[in-house]
């Protein structure tokens, strides 16, 4: 084989390059530092309604769970959630109160969802979900309805500069 055809071969070798990781790639199996803690991705959720796609990412640490929410909106949008226990029914209500703060509906709507991971027994299902903000927004309710049943999830967000994904795979 000339020198050419090497260089131009379609035949890769197997070493294959990770490819970097940033908060809209995130897999199953990778680490991800938040606040001086690993964490291990378990879970990966990729929600999508029209054209919009937006991920959530299981993160467990001992016996603690968190949730990393990314989307592109304008510009990256990070949130750290955790699920809490609140009453809800549908329809979704305007506003909320939530330890004694006030919630007001931003958007909701159904999304088809890809589960990976912890949460691919969700795989191909639609939820139907609802994002709150309170008045200075500065902390979010995220409702997701899954057939009868209903999550409730409190959040904040972050800056994307506060994690670092370390990959568990190419």
């Amino acid at each position: 084989m000339g020198l050419f055809s090497k260089l131009f071969s379609k035949n890769k070798s197997n070493s294959e390059v990770p490819k970097e990781r940033t908060a809209l790639n995130i897999k199953v199996g990778d680490i991800i530092n938040y606040n001086l803690v690993d964490y291990e991705v378990v879970g990966k959720i990729t929600y999508r309604d029209g054209n919009y796609t937006w991920y959530a990412y299981q993160l467990l640490e001992g016996y603690d769970t968190i949730w990393l929410a990314a989307e592109m909106d304008d510009e990256l949008e990070l949130g750290i959630y955790k699920k809490v226990q609140l009453p809800v029914s549908k329809p979704f209500p305007k506003q909320l109160t939530f330890e004694e703060k006030t919630y007001y509906l931003e958007e909701s709507g159904i999304a088809k969802v890809i589960g990976e991971g912890r949460s691919q027994n969700i795989h191909d299902s639609n939820v139907h979900y609802a994002d709150y903000s309170d008045e200075d927004e500065v902390s979010f309710l995220s409702i997701e309805g899954w057939g009868t049943e209903f999550e409730v999830s409190v959040g904040y967000p972050i800056e994307s500069y506060e994690i670092k994904i370390t990959a568990g795979s190419i």
